[in-house]
Parts: C-alpha cells; structure tokens; sequence
C-alpha cells in the first residue's frame, strides 16, 4: 500500500489540504531533546509534509476544550524516512513538535505506518501540549475500509480522533511483532555462527506463531 493510497482511504475534503513542507529545523527547534535526536532528524528525515488541517472550518467538525485536553485542529502530516532511519523514533519527535493531535503517515523501505497519539496540556508549562498515553502505530491495512473521515463520528474533534485511535489500537502489537521478526531475519542473514543463526530462527518461529 502507498501513501496515496492511504490519502485516498482517508478520503479528506480539498478544503482541508495544507500540501506544505514542513523544515527539518521544526522538529530540531521544537522536539529534538539530545544531540542523537538532532542527528537523526538530519539524516533519517526525507521529507515531512503537513498535508491537511483537520478543522471546524475545513471539516464541519466542532472544536473540544477542557480543563485538560484542546482539540482545535487535527493534523494530518506525511513522513518520509530514509534507509537505516530511527523510525519509532522520529515518528515520536513529529508527534511531539506539532502542537495539535497529529495523524502521520510515515513510509520507509519497510513500508508504511500510521500513527496516532492523545495530547494534553503540560502540567509545568502553561500553553505547551505533551503526549498523553500510548504512541499507536501499526500497519492500516485491514482498516483502510474503515478509516475515511466521513465514516467516523462528527460529534467533535477529540471524539473523532479517538475514533481513529481506536480503530488502529488492535493492530498495534501486530506491527510491533512483525518488525521485530523481520528485524530477526535480517540478523540471521548476516550471521557466521551456526549456533547463533539457529538461536535467532527458533526465535523466529516462535514469534511468528504469537503472529
């Protein structure tokens, strides 16, 4: 599946497209806590597009705002990595450098992943947004009937990401194992040592019956 595809699924009004590319000096300024973050946004990071903005105006949707949460804009933003990239952790860093609830779709030389995660406001900074829970991240493939905006609830902006949170939770440890399994073969595939190549295909296969 490619991004495209994903886009189409999604199914976004033309009034909601941004198409606009985002600086790698964003992420820098506004994520990158360490030295090792800066260098592999600079290195793993192709290109990072903010492809549409998720808002009452664009979508029909109502704004949500409490004591703990705001949800005025959802954005939808494209990653794309480069090979030997810190995926899982550069999809983490975009979450963390745009203020609003983010749907990025990140695609690298494994293929593609959506990813998804709840904010709120920071407990030690006033007007600052943080990760709250679980970075999702999986495969969408078996819900990409299920992911166009018009098929989620439109009760407001929080309600409907969590939509997509919840569609996308069941298929998280799936996507979790099947990285680690092909992360497996390919350490397999570099091994000298018998005993060690066996070692890390029994643990293939047992991985591959979890899956």
């Amino acid at each position: 599946m490619s991004m495209d595809d994903l886009l189409s699924a999604l199914a976004l009004p033309p009034q909601a497209r941004v198409d606009q590319r985002v600086p790698k000096k964003h992420l820098i300024d506004n994520a990158a806590v360490t030295a090792t973050d800066k260098k592999a946004i600079t290195e793993g990071i192709e290109e990072l597009i903010w492809v549409a903005a998720l808002k009452p105006a664009t979508v029909g949707v109502p704004a949500y705002e409490d004591a703990e949460r705001q949800y005025l804009e959802i954005a939808v933003l494209s990653l794309s990595l480069r090979e030997g990239a810190k995926a899982g952790r550069l999809r983490e860093l975009v979450h963390r450098a745009i203020p609003y609830p983010v749907v990025l779709i990140a695609t690298d030389a494994g293929g593609l992943v959506l990813s998804l995660c709840e904010l709120r406001h920071a407990q030690s900074e006033a007007g600052k947004m943080v990760l709250d829970g679980e970075l999702l991240a999986a495969d969408p493939t078996p819900v990409l009937d299920k992911l166009s905006l018009a098929k989620q609830p439109a009760t407001d902006l929080a309600i409907l990401y969590r939509s997509w949170c919840n569609l996308l939770k069941p298929w998280v440890r799936r996507t979790e194992l099947l990285a680690e399994i092909e992360k497996l073969r390919r350490e397999a595939a570099k091994e000298t040592q018998l005993a060690r190549r066996v070692e890390l295909n029994l643990k293939i296969k047992t991985l591959e019956g979890i899956e």
